[in-house]
């Protein structure tokens, strides 16, 4: 007999556009895919009553580097500038493998809690042949959807950050790619995570993207992100070396010259912005609207939690208020009406949910309540006093929700929360980071005193 989870009449919003929304609807879940969506399904089935819930597809993350959940807020006041030395040149080089599994499993739980269910783990602290080894247990271990981006060691800012002539190791990458991802149908796939030009020689630049397509891996880059990196012209020298193609995200992209814009959107490649850290830490202005209006599908990311909070409402709400008061500033300046195409509340809820899947290559699997999709789905309690009472879903959940308020989470057909709490053993994943952080600052102490 197949397995059946039927949520019934909640708040339906499908981001699936023949679906549309249904202010109260079911939705039935058969063996972890979603085998329909509408205003009445009758079936036997598991039924979660969704009464004054809004069920909406799970958001996607597609930029994480969840090996800092350890150092959580340890730069709360970091520029960019300063999380190179405070975090790659300090933390960094003493993770174990054992900092690096705790991460991963508190990080992905985190992420659940907070109805991510699909996540980009951009993981850029391959010190050893083990720590991949312990990132991608973590992953597999919490239940999440993620695609797990290897990427290079992290021992020295100076070699593997100025010019750095040190590829990742052709021969882990392939060690990885063999013994977890032979088949890109599960519920964790791979992607390589390269720093790019700029940052590494062109020898490296031109190793790295070919080690991806050799592997079939999409490549996923930071570009643009700070005045730095915006001189490197990062896009317009990955298309002089005839690198560009519709395998790789772009994260960031604050400082991209026009024609760079173009180029990205000509070679078929995707965006990942993180508007809570651009803002904060210096990066540029989140260029949401520019993505927008050159064809693209921007997706939201948060990027590290050292310095901004790991949830996607608040990275839906400072892209969507600072691009706001962007445009109201100029238009205020220059004595014009605001245009029409001001984002809209919907519009970032398809940005954190369809966006983010099609950015991670998912689109086919989650995203939107779409039958025949894996069953990722959220529900939002839309009865708490910071909610009620909804006058339009998409803006209770962008604009009022918080992480409180996810009340069920489900990935490919397993709930992982419900009734508000988490179904796994989150003590053990608390003292697993907690004793992680409490060795990685003796670590710090003892490397200061030496």
């Amino acid at each position: 007999m197949p397995h059946r989870i039927l949520l019934r009449g909640g708040h339906v919003l499908s981001m699936d556009p023949d679906i549309g929304d249904l202010p109260q609807g079911d939705v039935l879940i058969e063996d972890g895919r979603i085998a329909a969506v509408r205003p009445e399904i009758g079936a036997d089935a598991d039924v979660l009553d969704m009464t004054g819930r809004i069920v909406i597809p799970g958001f996607v993350d597609t930029h994480r580097h969840t090996w800092e959940a350890p150092i959580r807020n340890v730069a709360p006041d970091a520029t960019l500038d300063d999380y190179f030395v405070d975090i790659l040149d300090t933390f960094a080089p003493l993770y174990t493998p054992e900092d690096v599994y705790a991460a991963n499993l508190a990080g992905s739980l985190e992420c659940l809690n907070a109805g991510i269910t699909t996540l980009v783990d951009w993981s850029h602290i391959n010190n050893t042949p083990a720590h991949p080894d312990a990132a991608i247990q973590g992953l597999k271990e919490s239940g999440i959807r993620a695609q797990y981006a290897y990427g290079s060691a992290n021992t020295s800012l100076a070699d593997y950050w100025f010019e750095s002539k040190i590829a990742m190791p052709g021969d882990d990458v392939r060690r990885i790619r063999d013994s977890y991802f032979a088949s890109d149908d599960g519920l964790l796939t791979m992607a390589l995570a390269t720093r790019g030009p700029g940052f590494c020689v062109n020898d490296v630049v031109t190793a790295e993207w070919a080690l991806a397509r050799e592997l079939d891996l999409p490549i996923t880059v930071h570009v643009a992100m700070g005045r730095l990196a915006g001189r490197f012209g990062m896009v317009k020298q990955l298309g002089d070396m005839g690198l560009l193609g519709p395998d790789t995200t772009y994260i960031h992209c604050c400082y991209l010259h026009e024609d760079e814009w173009q180029m990205v959107a000509d070679s078929g490649g995707t965006v990942s912005i993180a508007p809570q850290v651009e803002l904060q830490m210096g990066h540029g202005w989140p260029p949401v609207m520019q993505a927008v209006e050159h064809g693209l599908r921007p997706s939201l990311s948060i990027d590290v939690v050292t310095t901004v909070p790991g949830d996607m409402f608040t990275q839906i709400r400072a892209a969507f208020g600072a691009e706001r008061a962007r445009v109201n500033a100029d238009c205020w300046k220059a004595n014009m009406p605001v245009p029409d195409t001001m984002l809209t509340a919907r519009q970032l809820l398809e940005m954190a949910t369809l966006n983010g899947a099609h950015v991670a290559g998912l689109e086919g699997r989650t995203g939107s309540l779409t039958p025949g999709k894996r069953a990722d789905v959220v529900a939002v309690d839309a009865t708490a006093l910071n909610v009620a009472p909804v006058h339009d879903a998409a803006a209770a959940v962008t604009l009022s929700a918080d992480v409180s308020n996810v009340e069920t989470v489900i990935v490919d057909g397993v709930i992982h929360k419900r009734d508000g709490r988490l179904v796994a053993d989150v003590d053990r994943a608390r003292r697993l980071v907690q004793e992680s952080r409490d060795r990685l600052l003796s670590a710090k102490e003892a490397k200061r005193a030496a």
